[in-house]
């Protein structure tokens, strides 16, 4: 996908969205769910659409909290369910939606005390505090939060998180997304729903300091006192997102020197510099979405950006620049594994198009490594247990374990994982880029890439269904071929793809989950022209499976 003309520039007039029409076709455009495009559709991180296309309108929120409700009901959860949202223009709508079918059905609905917003970990946080203690057949808590991610101001998701706290696993979304889909052919006749106003009086809805209770539980995850002792200059960009009122507390709670450069938040998200594609997207691991913090970063020793929902991270060193989010996952696991007294066998969990580098730190290390497919949900199991200490995947997303070992989140956190790059600072003395150096002059560099182009339905189901056989090549990029993945190997799990793998190289191609496009990840050790010949390969093959398909 090439570079647009205006990427890393200031939104022009046209670039904007007609906020006010966006939040009007939510509530009177009706999707028909025999349009696949207008169907609801749980993909990696929950269902995703844009009001203007009737693919996240007001029909598909009721009718996916009428089939949580009722999923809660046979699973027998009875508990509390946290109710999160973040800053874009249809979270504000969609959560009034939400909570008016939560209640209508006599479900204990709990909101951050000034029905503000609410970032994800945050929500995982809430639901892991309230069940670790509990013994089974007891009052289980879940979450439902009301954001998507990163994507563009148009858009709207909402994602549900059961009793592990994390996201939901395939077959719970798909039994979400049968019934969300029967409600809404049904006219949804069956969805209960109370008046907004009746349902906010209500004695089944309670508010909760949110920001208190995560800021205060920090010092369980992260050294706080060592970074404010050395005092280290962190410069944050929310980028306009919910953890936008969780940072200054946390500077007040610990002493730190830490400034806020943005406190805006615009639900048209005006004030982004356009993304690599022209649009705006507040893609924290992106240059051009970043390039506000970016032209900052020789006034801090470190500086942060998150996206909307505060499950990704965008690290920004003087030296560096933004950090490639592979080699700061790289850092971050041979820091921890160094520095805090986990068990000897816990495990690091990455995803299989994250960077090789983490497997030479893992053999380094003597840790063992676990490589699942695309998404945060193959690590919730793990990090529940305790058998993972770190989860993290190639989208700047993930989490790890607590000081003593237990479960900090199931669910990827933005603010752990930048605060984690402060402390770094703190206690090595060096910063993550500095860090980085040092591991890949002796473990060697990597030259990651990803390129995405636009696939239709049809296209991304050829990709989902390749296998080794559709493979016609003994070699790529000049090396034999040592590996072809459809399967991870860390679970045996589907990969929804394929990955092709050399001694000093790797590609993955696979359909997005929740955009009409498809991504080619690729790696090599040797060069960037050697990853040239592995991404131009890729493509190749892709394309042969689509003209083999008639596509």
């Amino acid at each position: 996908m090439s570079i647009h003309p205006h990427a890393g520039k200031p939104v022009r007039p046209e670039d904007r969205v007609n906020i006010a029409q966006l939040v009007s076709h939510y509530y009177s455009l009706t999707p028909n769910v025999a349009i696949e495009e207008q169907k609801v559709t749980f993909g990696t991180s929950g269902h995703r659409g844009n009001a203007n296309k009737r693919s996240f309108n007001e029909a598909h929120i009721v009718a996916i909290c009428q089939a949580v409700v009722e999923y809660r009901q046979k699973q027998g959860i009875t508990g509390p369910l946290f109710l999160g949202k973040d800053t874009h223009a249809l979270s504000e709508p969609a959560f009034i939606s939400a909570l008016s079918v939560l209640v209508a059905n006599n479900v204990n609905v709990v909101i951050q005390a000034d029905e503000g917003f609410t970032p994800t970990p945050v929500i995982s946080r809430l639901i892991i505090n309230h069940n670790k203690p509990l013994a089974k057949g007891d009052k289980y808590a879940d979450g439902l939060i009301i954001t998507p991610s990163h994507n563009p101001p148009s858009d709207g998701g909402i994602k549900y998180n059961p009793p592990h706290g994390g996201p939901a696993e395939g077959n719970i979304t798909k039994e979400i997304e049968q019934r969300a889909n029967q409600l809404i052919a049904g006219k949804l006749v069956d969805v209960k729903q109370l008046d907004i106003s009746q349902a906010l009086q209500s004695s089944y809805v309670s508010k909760q300091n949110f920001i208190q209770f995560y800021v205060e539980q920090l010092t369980q995850v992260i050294d706080m006192n060592a970074i404010a002792k050395a005092q280290v200059n962190i410069g944050v960009d929310p980028l306009g997102g919910s953890g936008i009122a969780y940072w200054p507390e946390v500077a007040k709670q610990y002493g730190l020197n830490l400034s806020v450069v943005n406190p805006v938040v615009d639900s048209s998200f005006a004030f982004m510099p356009l993304d690599k594609d022209g649009k705006i997207r507040m893609d924290c691991s992106s240059p051009f979405a970043m390039s506000g913090l970016i032209e900052l970063k020789d006034k801090f020793d470190i500086s942060i950006g998150n996206d909307p929902d505060f499950d990704r991270h965008g690290i920004v060193t003087k030296q560096g620049g933004l950090m490639n989010p592979n080699h700061f996952l790289a850092v971050a696991i041979h820091y921890l594994m160094t520095h805090r007294s986990w068990s000897a066998d816990c495990k690091i969990g990455k995803t299989l198009v994250s960077s090789s580098l983490i497997d030479r730190v893992a053999a380094k290390l003597n840790k063992p490594l676990s490589e699942v497919p695309v998404g945060f949900k193959w690590f919730v199991q793990g990090l529940q247990s305790s058998e993972y200490a770190f989860g993290g995947e190639e989208s700047a997303g993930a989490s790890f374990s607590a000081m003593d070992g237990s479960t900090w989140t199931t669910d990827k956190d933005g603010f752990i994982m930048g605060l984690l790059a402060a402390e770094i600072i703190a206690v090595t003395g060096k910063d993550p880029y500095q860090y980085y150096l040092d591991l890949v002059d002796e473990l060697g560099e990597p030259c990651y890439g990803r390129v995405e182009a636009v696939a239709n339905t049809a296209q991304k189901t050829v990709l989902t269904s390749l296998n080794p056989a559709d493979i016609m090549i003994e070699t790529l990029a000049g090396e034999n071929i040592e590996n072809i993945l459809t399967n991870a190997p860390g679970n045996n799990a589907a990969i929804g793809g394929i990955k092709v793998v050399t001694s000093n190289g790797w590609f993955a191609a696979r359909p997005s989950g929740t955009e009409d496009i498809y991504k080619i990840y690729a790696e090599s050790f040797i060069d960037k022209a050697h990853l040239d010949t592995i991404i131009a390969q890729a493509q190749e093959i892709v394309s042969e499976a689509f003209r083999n398909a008639g596509l």
